[in-house]
């Protein structure tokens, strides 16, 4: 059957989740006939929703739990949430699916949805989010027997006690711990966490505002760091750590603020986990550094290589029971968090090592870090495929190995690139890492004025 129905353009669903600005691409008309079509497409009895601090989170988020709940679906208002605190309350209390109310990391006209199957399985555009797409933009949807109902539930209480199963408080030391909120979910969450810790929390942003009046809740873009590495370097802080808007991603600083990578971080929780469990089974992407395999190799676990994407590397973790998986972005997974990712967890996993080890951060890393890695460098080109392949001739002569699970990746032994295409745009995303830093400045200039030639 065929409702009265709004008009939604298609290219608001990507591979992962659902993306829009408020009031254009994105309202709470078109997040009603979005809820029907989850809510039809999923034929659960209930789906837990939450949502972020964005001034259109509560209208998103209304609309959603409406079309939800008139498709004869109940609804689990779990109010304000982070998105790791929604993929936990669906896995502890066994909710058939989830939805997210959140933009991530983006300005703050955008808002967007992000769902979840039960034990929060991502729900991608291969395994969902496609059908949930040709239902609400066709709008013909089933006659539901009845209405559904809604319930409120706070579960951040749960959530803070489950975050703190993964370390051993009585280790923690008094640290000094500079947290960034950027105006995000963190500043909600950090506090009652800290609460139970004996460390010095120094807060930074930590006021819910989506208007991010001091910065965007994106710290992947280094200038977003700066506020939180200049607050380290002046009170003194043993850490600190920039949270995004949904406060899933987490990017620490050391205690001299140099920022701490992706890279880094994984190796650091890796040594922590392995110690606690031996012999385990940790998964880290291609474009992290080669010292996470080297590193989690000489701790007796076991290193499986996997793409770019928490789809996969969800997927792969469960198929494999992996204990833990990193990813260059600050995405760190957890066997026991329902596979999938915490920032918070991966920043206590961090306090607790630097406790037990006794030394400041920056000297835990220097043995276990060996590379100098370029970041990751964006190219828009008008052809990627034949600049792939072109890439492959010009570099792949001499290499020691050259592969192809995720783009192209040439390895020399001492240096190494991928290049890989977007999702969801026009461009070439290069990653170098080499034994040095001349070495890194070089190849990757060189790889680079190819792609751009």
């Amino acid at each position: 059957m065929s409702t009265s129905h709004v008009t939604i353009k298609p290219s608001i669903f990507s591979a992962y989740d659902i993306r829009g600005i408020y009031g254009d691409t994105l309202t709470e008309d078109i997040a009603y006939a979005i809820g029907r079509a989850a809510a039809q497409y999923l034929n659960v009895p209930e789906i837990a929703v939450g949502r972020d601090m964005r001034l259109s989170s509560p209208q998103i988020a209304a609309g959603l739990i409406r079309g939800i709940t008139d498709q004869g679906v109940n609804a689990v208002d779990l109010g304000l949430t982070t998105t790791d605190e929604l993929y936990f309350g669906v896995g502890k209390f066994n909710y058939p699916a989830g939805a997210m109310v959140t933009a991530s990391h983006n300005p703050g006209k955008y808002n967007g949805i992000k769902f979840c199957r039960a034990q929060a399985a991502p729900i991608s555009v291969d395994t969902g989010l496609g059908d949930i797409r040709d239902i609400a933009v066709s709008g013909n949807f089933t006659q539901p027997a009845g209405k559904g109902t809604v319930t409120q539930r706070d579960i951040s209480e749960d959530y803070v006690k489950h975050v703190l199963s993964f370390i051993d408080v009585s280790k923690i030391k008094p640290l000094k711990v500079v947290v960034d909120a950027g105006n995000g979910m963190a500043g909600m969450i950090v506090p009652r966490v800290f609460q139970h810790l004996p460390c010095e929390l120094v807060p930074l942003y930590f006021e819910l505002d989506g208007n991010f009046p001091h910065h965007p809740a994106s710290p992947i873009e280094p200038e977003n760091m700066a506020d939180l590495q200049k607050k380290v370097r002046e009170v003194g802080a043993d850490i600190g750590a920039a949270f995004d808007g949904d406060a899933d991603r987490m990017f620490p600083v050391d205690e001299h603020g140099t920022i701490v990578d992706g890279s880094q971080v994984t190796e650091v929780v890796s040594n922590s986990l392995l110690r606690k469990f031996p012999g385990s089974t940790i998964l880290y992407n291609l474009i992290v550094s080669h010292s996470v395999p080297e590193l989690i190799e000489k701790a007796g676990g076991k290193a499986i290589r996997t793409r770019v994407g928490h789809s996969f590397i969800k997927a792969q973790m469960r198929s494999l029971n992996a204990i833990f998986g990193g990813e260059h972005s600050g995405h760190f997974y957890f066997r026991d968090n329902w596979f999938a990712d915490s920032g918070l967890i991966a920043l206590l996993i961090t306090l607790e090592l630097v406790s037990v080890e006794d030394k400041p951060l920056s000297e835990i890393i220097k043995p276990l870090d060996k590379g100098v890695r370029s970041g990751e460098i964006n190219s828009t080109v008008s052809d990627a495929k034949s600049k792939l392949k072109g890439l492959e001739e010009q570099f792949g002569q001499g290499a020691k190995s050259i592969d192809h699970l995720d783009g192209l990746t040439v390895d020399y032994g001492d240096w190494w690139f991928n290049v890989r295409s977007s999702n969801t745009e026009p461009l070439l995303r290069l990653n170098v890492e080499a034994n040095g830093q001349a070495l890194m400045e070089e190849k990757r200039d060189a790889v680079l004025a190819f792609i751009r030639s």
